[in-house]
């Protein structure tokens, strides 16, 4: 896989079993790690936690709960304060596992893009270097948060409802998926691709096929991009 991907996602399950050391042993593997940890407590415990996580070799994004309010988000964006060449600290909107049923059931109103673009205006406010949410709110959050936020999408899934980019995938907990090339298309700057390509009987071709995907669609969006410009009076 070397040579493929630009990051190598670290999440809890990894983190809770080998904790620090397997960022140190994989860090020698890859060119950076993206630490998705997820973080959620009072501002100082976060602070602290972040301030740590930061320092771990080659972490070059970090995540943490938007739910967990302004000053939460405040703490975390100052504990980096200082620090050379720090890692981007990412606010989770609301998980892809959920649908607006759900979102309902745990007591949050609205649609579920009316949920996930307030939110990433409260991390914009807050200052993080960009969010995470489902390919189905990229466009919504862009026009809200503006270009320069970075935007996070998991839940991709080659194929994903024949192709068109909606639907559910509830065999691995996935409620909003698309395709790679969807993604990218309405405005993902990174994917956040694992069991696509880690399931697939020869990993190093499906993860080929989803870089192809992928530049088509960035050509897609870059060549639509001109397109706008051009026509602008």
């Amino acid at each position: 896989m070397k040579g493929r991907a630009g990051l190598a996602k670290i999440g809890s399950q990894i983190f809770t079993a080998e904790g620090p050391a397997a960022v140190e042993r994989i860090a020698r593997l890859v060119p950076g790690i993206f630490l998705d940890l997820k973080f959620c407590d009072i501002p100082n415990t976060v602070a602290g936690a972040v301030s740590a996580a930061a320092r771990l070799p080659k972490v070059r994004m970090l995540t943490l709960h938007t739910t967990g309010g302004l000053e939460m988000m405040r703490a975390a964006k100052s504990a980096l304060k200082g620090m050379k060449n720090p890692p981007k600290l990412l606010g989770v909107t609301i998980l892809t596992s959920l649908d607006e049923a759900e979102l309902s059931r745990i007591g949050l109103g609205g649609t579920i893009q009316e949920r996930v673009t307030a939110l990433a205006l409260l991390a914009k406010e807050a200052g993080m270097d960009g969010i995470v949410a489902s390919a189905h709110e990229v466009e919504a959050v862009r026009r809200a948060v503006g270009p320069k936020m970075v935007i996070v999408v998991p839940g991709v899934r080659p194929g994903a409802a024949g192709g068109s980019g909606s639907g559910k995938d509830r065999a691995d907990d996935q409620a909003r998926v698309a395709t790679p090339g969807n993604a990218i298309r309405w405005g993902a700057d990174y994917l956040v691709i694992g069991r696509p390509i880690a399931a697939a009987a020869d990993p190093a071709r499906a993860a080929d096929a989803i870089l192809l995907e992928m530049k088509a669609a960035r050509f897609e969006r870059r060549t639509a991009a001109h397109s706008r410009g051009a026509a602008r009076p």
